[in-house]
């Protein structure tokens, strides 16, 4: 938490802030503008003495995007040091809009397209103001971009040359806010969801799902004025939105230093989609990895026995499991990470594994970044160096998690081929995907990386690197569209390397909804993939809180059972079997839906639009759905009210138009509140005005989620009288493909459905909502339907 500020007129105690208060040089270039201010105003020549300077930059990566820096002394380490993000990971695109400068005696200006910054040059006048067109956006102007000295001799005025950096330093910019403006996302974050009036610091830990640390901190936030906001740092970032001066987001860094990119939308989905230009889309995971995982959960006690009557009892019960999941406990306790199944426990791993395969389970392990001292790669990495250091060159080691556990020093090219072919091993025994869990407890202080990178700045990048790593050894094993993690840990650009789930939730009603709220954020901060515990992790959930969450989990891209210290198959959690029998309900459902929610998949991954949406991102011309942090679209079609009670009692928000409830066939019409009650296998999944979804065949989709998605399907449509849709209908056989596209349209009272592109594979039924049903034939490529 940092605030500079004692009300509007003073800093806080021993805080002194050179503002930027007047443009003493600026340069119009052909492609950039450089400008610099002075911190105190000139009133005659001497004033240019002793009168600390910020040299700032504007220019454009791409269209629709500004980059503003800011730098205080440019040669020190805090600005120039490693890590800096991986930007641009696809190419960088050519602008297609145009590129100007101009300077007049009174400004300077900035322009890619209608996207202007705009540099008031008068005296005693400086000013930045972001605008598109004739709208302005932000600006940052009386007191808004600063350098700040805290509890520092520098302070005084007397020159120290002994040491001018004693104390703390951070440059700030404080951008204005317009009346009634939101802001969003900055990564996972449990609390509010609308960010205003909180503070928010860029620090990845691991404190649970209950508080205001998080797993993710991701520099972006979205403005609904139509902009985003990029800090293109893994250094600490601390914001004061609204929370230290109320029309203001205040961002800080510690250093010489401060860039943003301003992306311009103007609809939240475009600014999204730009964003992930700059850091990168999100790969597409395989199709195996909707449908449900089961794991071992943490402390449990478990052997081969275990897992084979865990998977025998789902099947018995017509639970589908696409995934088994061995967490922490496959390795002997005081040897993670040491790769190697415990004998103890496992003394056919090999075996194991391949028996698995034949009932058709794919299988994910536990890793983490960190090697205990007990493990046999604890000398070995330690001799090659391949662990982070101290400064006095001795591996940097630790007790709180595993004994004298080390760090992997992935910034090291050996060190992380090394840790790969650690999992290579692995992924030929039959692992298909990794749980690259932890990655936060990163140290900062006596630190060194084999790349000289800045300890401060490696803390939240580590995430980054470990993810990346671990991902490369299955897309390269695999093959592409094929690699999937299951990743706690992240920063700006971990999306590229889905999936990622929520962290440790407690096992009660409020933790499901901050899990929602959790997952809504990181999901506005482009993420694409999100799964988390159904259930809770933490605790052992209540036959009712298991139930709800079930459907949560299931209506959710990724769905897994998890837990701490108790088993999550239902028949152990409610004896009644009802939880099994909700889970068989949910579980078809999801399976039905594949064709549909693969090919928002796809979407997510060519556009970097989440798969998970907040109500903002599908309807931004409505006002309320700017405040909505209880219910969320899945994919642009199904808008999803999990219940969040044991009773079954909803209040939800529907849209304008009549909604089709898909699992109970009654009709919703907003705009406007409804309240509901649903028993546990019952939850408010409404299909959208004007929008068709295709559901897979149930004889088809009883088992498996990669079954022919184009095979005996139903074309689901909740029609309206100028409805023109494309849907798409993936290859189940080539991930990244499209099948068959549909076109559907509404005229004259009847619908039409056309196969417009690729193939069905048999006849379809074209079913509409509430309504009729009519055979769309193979050989006639199109139906009609009236209504």
């Amino acid at each position: 938490m940092v605030k500079f500020s004692h009300g509007c007129w003073h800093p806080s105690p021993d805080t002194l802030i050179d503002w930027a208060v007047e443009v003493v040089k600026a340069e119009a270039k052909e492609d950039h503008l450089h400008f610099v201010t002075c911190s105190k105003p000139i009133n005659h020549r001497g004033d240019t003495l002793n009168n600390p300077t910020l040299t700032h930059h504007v220019s454009s990566p791409v269209d629709d995007v500004l980059y503003l820096s800011s730098t205080h002394w440019k040669g020190q380490k805090s600005v120039t040091a490693a890590p800096h993000f991986e930007l641009f990971p696809a190419g960088q695109p050519d602008h297609n809009k145009a590129v100007s400068t101009a300077k007049t005696d009174k400004e300077v200006r900035f322009s890619v397209g209608d996207l202007t910054a705009t540099v008031n040059t008068a005296p005693k006048s400086f000013n930045l103001d972001f605008a598109s067109g004739s709208r302005q956006l932000t600006s940052l102007g009386w007191r808004s971009i600063g350098y700040v000295k805290q509890n520092t001799t520098a302070l005084h005025p007397k020159a120290n040359y002994t040491n001018p950096n004693k104390g703390e330093r951070w440059t700030t910019y404080q951008l204005s806010l317009g009346v009634g403006e939101k802001i969003y996302g900055l990564g996972e974050r449990f609390g509010p969801f609308v960010k205003n009036g909180q503070t928010v610091d860029m620090w990845n830990d691991d404190g649970g799902t209950g508080s205001e640390l998080t797993y993710k901190n991701i520099p972006f936030f979205l403005s609904s004025a139509g902009y985003g906001i990029f800090i293109p740092t893994s250094s600490l970032v601390s914001l004061e939105i609204q929370s230290e001066r109320t029309t203001r987001v205040n961002i800080a860094v510690p250093g010489e230093s401060l860039s943003i990119y301003l992306i311009y939308g103007p609809s939240p989905k475009e600014i999204i989609s730009k964003y992930s230009i700059l850091t990168g889309k999100p790969a597409l995971p395989p199709a195996w990895t909707f449908g449900l995982w089961l794991t071992t959960s943490f402390t449990t006690q478990y052997d081969e026995a275990t897992v084979n009557s865990f998977l025998d009892g789902m099947q018995q019960r017509d639970i589908p499991v696409s995934v088994f999941h061995y967490d922490c406990f496959w390795m002997k306790g005081f040897q993670w990470c040491d790769f190697e199944f415990d004998q103890d426990f496992f003394p056919d791993a090999a075996g194991q594994l391949r028996r698995l395969k034949e009932r058709g389970q794919h299988v994910c392990v536990w890793i983490n970044p960190y090697i205990a001292q007990e493990s046999k790669l604890f000398d070995e990495g330690a001799e090659l160096g391949y662990f982070v250091k101290r400064g006095d060159g001795s591996v940097w080691q630790y007790d709180f998690w595993q004994a004298g556990m080390a760090f992997v020093d992935f910034t090291n090219p050996d060190a992380c081929k090394w840790y790969q072919s650690k999992l290579k091993a692995l992924v030929d025994m039959g692992v298909d995907s990794f749980k690259t869990d932890f990655g936060e407890r990163i140290p900062t202080g006596d630190t060194v990386y084999f790349d000289g990178s800045d300890p401060a700045k490696m803390h939240n990048y580590y995430s980054f690197l470990y993810n990346k790593v671990t991902f490369e050894v299955l897309e390269k094993s695999l093959g592409k569209n094929n690699a999937a993690l299951f990743a706690r840990s992240a920063t700006a650009g971990c999306q590229r390397f889905p999936i990622h789930w929520g962290g440790d939730p407690y096992s009660t009603f409020p933790a499901m909804a901050e899990t929602l709220r959790g997952g809504m954020s990181l999901a506005l901060s482009g993420f694409g993939y999100w799964a988390h515990d159904i259930g809770g992790f933490e605790g052992n959930p209540d036959p009712a809180l298991f139930k709800r969450w079930i459907a949560f989990g299931l209506f959710s891209s990724h769905s897994r059972l998890h837990g701490s210290g108790s088993f999550r198959v239902p028949w152990l959690i409610d004896p009644t079997e009802e939880a099994s029998r909700v889970l068989t309900h949910f579980v078809s459902w999801k399976h039905r839906l594949m064709p549909y929610l693969y090919s928002q998949s796809l979407t997510t991954h060519r556009t970097g639009v989440p798969m998970l949406r907040s109500s903002l991102l599908e309807l931004p011309e409505d006002p309320i759905a700017w405040n909505l942090d209880m219910q969320y679209f899945l994919g642009d079609s199904l808008l999803v009210a999990p219940v969040f009670n044991g009773e079954g009692d909803v209040t939800y928000y529907v849209p304008k138009g009549k909604w089709y409830g898909i699992l109970d066939g009654k009709w919703r019409e907003g705009s406007g509140y409804v309240t509901e009650k649903h028993d546990f296998f019952g939850l408010p999944v409404l299909l959208r005005p004007g929008k068709a979804i295709v559901l897979g065949d149930k004889a088809l989709s009883k088992d498996k989620v990669t079954y022919d998605w184009a095979d005996k399907v139903t074309i689901l449509v909740n029609p309206t009288e100028d409805m023109n849709e494309v849907v798409e209908i993936p290859d189940h056989e080539n991930l990244g493909e499209i099948k068959a596209k549909l076109s559907v349209k509404s005229s004259k009272g009847s619908v039409k459905v056309a196969v417009v592109e690729g193939k069905l594979e048999s006849d379809a039924a074209v079913q509409i909502a509430g309504g009729k049903t009519t055979d769309l034939k193979v050989s006639a490529g199109e139906a009609m339907v009236a209504l």
